[in-house]
C-alpha cells in the first residue's frame, strides 16, 4: 500500500482591505479544509519538522504564541496543526522576498477540519502569490517532495516588484504612516493619496500636487533653466543651442574648449557627453545627444565632482557625489570582460533598486561607447597591461556628502528650486569640493529636476541614509499645524443593522448644518452634502472607499454592517466617532461561521477598535455586550439608552464618574455630562412629526444620532434644530 498523499484544500480567499476583526491593517483570510490532516499534527508525522526546518530554516526566529525566539519551534515539536505551520510558511516567504511580515493567526471554525488562518498582506497580488507559494511548500514537506525556495521567493518577489510602490513613493508613504497619516493608493502606479478628504495630499514619486505644471516644464527646457538660474545669480556654464553638427563646433569654439554636448529636454544623463576636446567628439556628440531630446546644447565643461543635492520646501535634506568609474588592463582579457572583472563584480552593483549602484552596460550605453571611442577603444578591445581606461565620468551619484556641503551651496540649490518655482529639486552640480563655495571654484549648477529620485539618499552606496521620506512628508504636512489628526477629516462610522442607514444620514445632515461639507456613505446612496453622487450599489465597499478621495468631503459619515465588516473590513483606518447600536444580523452571516449573537462581539467592536484618542466611542446602554466594549475605546465614551428598558450596569458607574449620555425617559431625551444645562428635546413629539408616531425603534434611532453629534462636537442646541428638519426617509 502506498504511502498517504496529504492534501491542504484552500476553500476561500478574501482579502480585508481594512480594519477587521483580526487586525487594524489589511489581511488576508484564507479557510483551509485539512482533511486527513486534521488527525496529523506535527509532532505525529515522522522527520516533518526536520524537513521543514531545512527548507526554511529562519522558522526558527518565529515567535509564535510563545512570545520568545523558537517559539514557533516549540509548538512544532509539542504538536500543532498544518494551517498554523501554512502560515508561520507564508509569513517566512514574504520575509524573504523583502516584505518583512510578523502578523498571522489560525483559528478552528465549527467544521471539523477546517481553519480561518490569516496573515497580514499588503497587497493582495502579493499576498495571494505568497500563499500558492507557501501553500506548494507545505504539501512538498508534508509528502516528502522536492521544493525550490529560491524560485519560490523569487516568484513572491516578481509580484512585489510588479504590485508595489516604487522605493521613493514607499519611502514617503512610510514616513507619512510613522506620522499615522492615511493613505490610498490611487492607481496601479506610485499616485498615492497621503491623508483623507479634503485634508488629502497627493504624490507621484517625488512629485506632489504642490509641484506646479508650469515648473516641471521649465526644468525639463535646460536652457530656459539656465536663463533663469542666471537671473538669480545662480553660477551655471555659458552655454549655446545649437541645430548641426558644425553649429555644435562653431558653439565649442566660442565657448572654449573642453565643452559638454548634451539634449536640451533630456533626463537620467542620457545622451550627454562631457569633457569634449576635438571636432569629432563634438560632431558625434551631437547625433546621440539628438536622439534623445528635441535640441541639442553645448556648453562650458565644468571640472570636478557630479553632485545631486534634494532639496524640499526650498531646504536642502540630502546630497549625494559621484565618482569616475576606471578599469586597468591586463594585456588579456577585453574591455567589457574587465568591467565585468572590476567593476561589475562590486557586491554593491546589479540591475534593480535593491542595488545602489548599476551594472555598467557597454553594449547599452552609447555615453560609455563614445568615451571609450575617444581613447581608442572598443568593448572588444584588449588595453595593455597598466593601462588605465575611464569607462563612466561621475557615474552613479550614490556617495553621500551631506554634512560636507558648505552653507553657500546650500542656499544656492535651495534659490535655485525656488527659482525654477519646483517644492521638491534635484539639483545637479558640478565641483571639486562641495565643502566649498562654488564661484571661487568654478563650480556650477548644470540641470534641475523635477521629481528627483530618492534612491540615491535611502540607499548609498557610502555613507548614511537621509530621511528624506520624512523631510517630503513634513512639507506636504507640517507638525506645527494646530490640527491634531493632521492629514485626517473627523469620520463617524455607524456600526450595527437597526436604522443604521437612518442614524448616518441623520448625523450627516447635522453636521452639515454645522458648516462643513459633509461624504456620506451608507445603504442610500453616497452622498456629498445633501446631494446624491451615485447609489450604493453592489460594491459598497468600494463606493465607501471613494468618498475618501473626495477633496470637497470635509467630514464623512459611514455606515458599517457587520457583513462589510466580515467580507472587506472598515472603509477607513480610524474614525473621530465610533457607534455600535445592537448585535443583531447574525442571522445573515453562517457564511462566516456566525450562528448565534456571540460572536457579533468580536466583529462590531471593530468599530470601537478604531476610535481616535481624541475621539469618541457612542455605545448603546440597553445593550449589555455593547456597553462592556467601552474599555476598548482608546478615547472617551458617550452612552445613549431607553431608560425603559434593561440597562447595563456600566451606564450608572460611567454617569457616576462623571461620563456623558444621552437618557430617553418617557419619551423625552436628557443630556447628562457635568456642569451642562441643556434642554430635553421630546423625542416622541419629534417621531409624531415624522410620521413614526409611537415607534421606539425609531426614538432609539434618533437617540444615538443625537449622541453622535455631541460627540462630533455639535451643540445640542444646533442637534435639536437640526433632527426637527430632518428628513426621515432619503
Amino acid at each position: 500500500m502506498s504511502e498517504p498523499s496529504f492534501h491542504i484544500a484552500l476553500e476561500r480567499i478574501t482579502f480585508l482591505r481594512g480594519p477587521n476583526i483580526w487586525t487594524y491593517r489589511s489581511a488576508m483570510e484564507v479557510w483551509l479544509d485539512l482533511g486527513q490532516l486534521e488527525d496529523h499534527p506535527s509532532n505525529a508525522l515522522p522527520g516533518f519538522n526536520a524537513r521543514l526546518l531545512a527548507l526554511l530554516p529562519a522558522l526558527a526566529e518565529h515567535h509564535c504564541g510563545v512570545g520568545e525566539r523558537g517559539g514557533f519551534l516549540q509548538r512544532l515539536e509539542a504538536g500543532t496543526w498544518a494551517g498554523h505551520i501554512l502560515e508561520h510558511c507564508v509569513i517566512e516567504l514574504l520575509n524573504l522576498a523583502g516584505m518583512p511580515t510578523g502578523f498571522g493567526q489560525t483559528r478552528s471554525t465549527s467544521r471539523r477540519g477546517v481553519y480561518r488562518m490569516v496573515f497580514r498582506a499588503r497587497d493582495e497580488a502579493v499576498g495571494r502569490a505568497a500563499l500558492a507559494q507557501g501553500h506548494a511548500l507545505l504539501e512538498a514537506v508534508l509528502n516528502d517532495r522536492p521544493f525550490d525556495v529560491a524560485a519560490a521567493v523569487t516568484a513572491v518577489r516578481e509580484v512585489i516588484d510588479d504590485s508595489y510602490l516604487g522605493p521613493s513613493t514607499a519611502c514617503i508613504v512610510a514616513a507619512a504612516t510613522d506620522r499615522h497619516i492615511p493613505h490610498i493608493r490611487l492607481n496601479d502606479g506610485n499616485l498615492v493619496q497621503l491623508g483623507y478628504g479634503g485634508a488629502q495630499r497627493r504624490i507621484w514619486t517625488a512629485e506632489t500636487d504642490l509641484t506646479g505644471a508650469i515648473a516641471e516644464n521649465i526644468a525639463s527646457d535646460k536652457d530656459l533653466t539656465k536663463t533663469l538660474l542666471q537671473a538669480c545669480g545662480v553660477p551655471i556654464p555659458e552655454g549655446q543651442v545649437v541645430d548641426s553638427p558644425a553649429a555644435a563646433w562653431d558653439a565649442a569654439e566660442d565657448i572654449g574648449l573642453p565643452v559638454v554636448v548634451k539634449p536640451s529636454d533630456g533626463n537620467h544623463g542620457r545622451g550627454v557627453a562631457l569633457d569634449l576636446r576635438t571636432e569629432a567628439d563634438v560632431h558625434k556628440a551631437y547625433e546621440l545627444a539628438r536622439l534623445h531630446g528635441s535640441e541639442v546644447i553645448v556648453e562650458r565643461y565644468v571640472r570636478g565632482h557630479e553632485h545631486r543635492l534634494l532639496v524640499v520646501g526650498g531646504r536642502l535634506v540630502a546630497a549625494a557625489r559621484g565618482e569616475d568609474a576606471w578599469i586597468t588592463g591586463d594585456g588579456r582579457r577585453t574591455v567589457a570582460e574587465l568591467i565585468d572583472a572590476q567593476i561589475n563584480i562590486d557586491p554593491r552593483r546589479g540591475v534593480n533598486e535593491d542595488f545602489p549602484l548599476a551594472r555598467l552596460a557597454v553594449d547599452a550605453d552609447e555615453v560609455i561607447q563614445l568615451d571609450l571611442q575617444r581613447q581608442g577603444l572598443t568593448a572588444a578591445s584588449v588595453p595593455e597591461a597598466g593601462r588605465k581606461v575611464l569607462v563612466q565620468r561621475n557615474g552613479n551619484v550614490a556617495i553621500d556628502c551631506t554634512d560636507e556641503v558648505h552653507p553657500d551651496v546650500a542656499f544656492l540649490a535651495g534659490l535655485a528650486a525656488r527659482a525654477l518655482g519646483l517644492d521638491i529639486a534635484g539639483i545637479d552640480l558640478v565641483a571639486d569640493d562641495i565643502g566649498r563655495p562654488l564661484a571661487p571654484q568654478g563650480g556650477a549648477v548644470v540641470e534641475v529636476n523635477a521629481g528627483p529620485g530618492l534612491l540615491m539618499h535611502l540607499k548609498p552606496a557610502e555613507g548614511q541614509p537621509r530621511p528624506v521620506g520624512q523631510a517630503i512628508v513634513e512639507h506636504l504636512f507640517p507638525s506645527d499645524e494646530a490640527a491634531t489628526a493632521v492629514g485626517r477629516i473627523p469620520i463617524v462610522g455607524v456600526a450595527g443593522t437597526r436604522h443604521t442607514a437612518a442614524i448616518a444620514r441623520a448625523v450627516a445632515w447635522l453636521i452639515h448644518l454645522s458648516g462643513r461639507a459633509t461624504a456620506l456613505a451608507c445603504a442610500d446612496g453616497l452622498y456629498l452634502g445633501s446631494r446624491r453622487i451615485e447609489p450604493a450599489g453592489r460594491q459598497y465597499w468600494e463606493a465607501s472607499h471613494r468618498v475618501l478621495m473626495n477633496r470637497d468631503a470635509q467630514a464623512a459619515v459611514f455606515e458599517n454592517g457587520p457583513k462589510l465588516i466580515l467580507d472587506n473590513g472598515l472603509p477607513y483606518d480610524r474614525c473621530q466617532v465610533g457607534v455600535v447600536t445592537d448585535l443583531d444580523g447574525w442571522a445573515d452571516l453562517a457564511r462566516h461561521d456566525v450562528f448565534d449573537a456571540e460572536p457579533m462581539f468580536k466583529v462590531l467592536r471593530t468599530q470601537i477598535d478604531v476610535v481616535l484618542t481624541e475621539g469618541v466611542g457612542v455605545l448603546s446602554g440597553n445593550e449589555m455586550r455593547i456597553a462592556e466594549m467601552a474599555e476598548l475605546c482608546d478615547g472617551e465614551v458617550v452612552f445613549f439608552a431607553d431608560t425603559a428598558q434593561p440597562v447595563a450596569p456600566e451606564l450608572a458607574q460611567h454617569l457616576a464618574h462623571g461620563g456623558r449620555a444621552v437618557l430617553l425617559e418617557a419619551g423625552v431625551a436628557r443630556w447628562h455630562a457635568p456642569g451642562l444645562d441643556a434642554r430635553p428635546l421630546n423625542l416622541a413629539a419629534l417621531a409624531e412629526r415624522q410620521g413614526r408616531p409611537g415607534d421606539s425603534g425609531w426614538m432609539q434611532a434618533l437617540l444615538a444620532a443625537m449622541a453622535a453629534a455631541w460627540a462630533f462636537g455639535i451643540t445640542p442646541e444646533l442637534i435639536a434644530a437640526g433632527l426637527d428638519t430632518f428628513a426621515p426617509d432619503a
